[in-house]
């Protein structure tokens, strides 16, 4: 079965952590003794319902102040599909957590409290979202119980969001609403009862057919090179091959390569998975590449197509960057950048812009960017990297930025 990675955001007190402990309850995914420990603490709160949240929320810290701080991965799985959820926090200081939480997700679950409707915190998350070309975003309407289930509110809420949606979605990035009570379980996996005025499908029915595996499959061929296989074994004396994951796009025996950054160009004899043989791998396959000519490639090298004219080779480059860290960026600073499993320095030339994400407006001429803001900046490589503008390929088009003293991720990046 494939895997859907989802990641959740909405302001706090929207209900996030009760509405995945509401699909892992519905689903079956959580042990006797797991239900048994959650009866015991929701009495200990006075509760007279299970608070399903306390089974995301697992620092202490988080159930004190029922807030989420960290990002948590939760897994389930129904009979025709896995799920990933990073359960992010949605206070904007914790916009770092919220970016790193999201960065490998399909879909985006953004919560509206029915009772508030649109706050900064949704614009954020949807800026995000768009940032991350996230290719599905389901809004969910969260309390109609606190509403009456009125459907007068949900439309309401939906037409206030639309100019924003149509400022912050990328062209092909699916946008639906959904109606729910993750209290009381209505939407979730079953249509709701109280709300027979909505015709749409279910949450889980909207997860459950998602479609998106073959987005990469299609994107440009990238396979950046993990090791290169020397048995020196009797057997296998003169075998030669580089192991990796194809990053995106689709490789074939026959097809004409060429290797970035030094150019060499051979032809593919074999590609290897295990101890069979394919015809073809596309991304996210797990492969050995076998070429017809020895030529000089190193961990670290990326082959491409040989048939595409302007592979990338990127030294000046202009790149959105969400900072991360207590220490503002400026124009000027070096920087280790990394791109896969490359590593080279990189300096800040100029910070051309800051976004503000909830007026959807950029300042321009800024000086700094300092931890959780976003902007956009222009650097240099020492060394040039193979990296794709991220919106005609995520998969290849994100970077993170080092500080080569503290050896701390600062920034994350996205080529432009």
């Amino acid at each position: 079965m494939d895997i859907l990675r989802i990641a959740t955001a909405g302001s706090v007190d929207d209900g996030k952590s009760t509405l995945i402990g509401r699909l892992l309850y519905e689903t079956n995914s959580i042990t006797k003794d797991k239900i048994e420990a959650l009866e015991t603490a929701s009495k200990r709160k006075g509760l007279d319902f299970l608070d399903l949240s306390l089974l995301t929320d697992g620092l202490i810290a988080e159930r004190e102040q029922g807030i989420t701080i960290d990002v948590a991965n939760i897994y389930f799985s129904t009979p025709t599909r896995k799920y990933i959820i990073a359960d992010t926090p949605g206070h904007v200081e914790y916009t770092r957590n919220m970016v790193t939480g999201a960065s490998n997700a399909k879909v985006s679950l953004i919560l509206v409290d029915a009772r508030q409707g649109l706050v900064e915190q949704t614009a954020r998350h949807l800026s995000i979202a768009a940032m991350l070309r996230i290719p599905k975003v389901i809004i969910c309407i969260n309390k109609m119980d606190l509403v009456q289930y009125q459907e007068s509110t949900f439309e309401a809420i939906k037409a206030s969001l639309s100019d924003l949606v149509a400022q912050t979605t990328f062209e092909g990035q699916a946008v639906s609403f959904l109606p729910i009570s993750s209290l009381y379980g209505q939407n979730i996996t079953t249509k709701a009862e109280h709300m027979p005025w909505f015709t749409g499908n279910t949450l889980l029915g909207e997860l459950e057919a998602f479609e998106y595996a073959e987005t990469l499959a299609h994107a440009p061929a990238r396979f950046p090179v993990q090791f290169v296989v020397r048995p020196m074994t009797e057997a296998y004396h003169d075998f030669r091959g580089y192991a990796g994951k194809i990053s995106s796009g689709t490789f074939q025996v026959g097809d004409e390569i060429r290797v970035l950054p030094t150019g060499q160009e051979s032809t593919i004899a074999t590609i290897e998975k295990f101890e069979s043989k394919l015809s073809n791998a596309k991304a996210g396959d797990s492969v050995v590449i076998t070429l017809s000519t020895d030529i000089d490639i190193s961990r670290g090298n990326t082959i491409v197509l040989a048939s595409e004219a302007n592979a990338p080779q990127l030294k000046d480059f202009s790149a959105q960057v969400c900072w991360l860290d207590h220490q503002a960026l400026t124009p000027g600073k070096t920087y280790l950048l990394q791109h896969g499993i490359n590593i080279t320095k990189a300096k800040i030339s100029q910070i051309t812009e800051r976004l503000d994400v909830v007026a959807q407006t950029a300042t321009e001429g800024v000086d700094s960017l300092k931890l959780n803001e976003i902007g956009r900046i222009a650097l240099r490589t020492a060394q040039p990297i193979s990296a794709d503008v991220y919106a005609n390929n995520p998969a290849n088009g994100a970077f993170i930025l080092i500080d080569e003293f503290s050896n701390s991720t600062v920034g994350v990046g996205f080529v432009q």
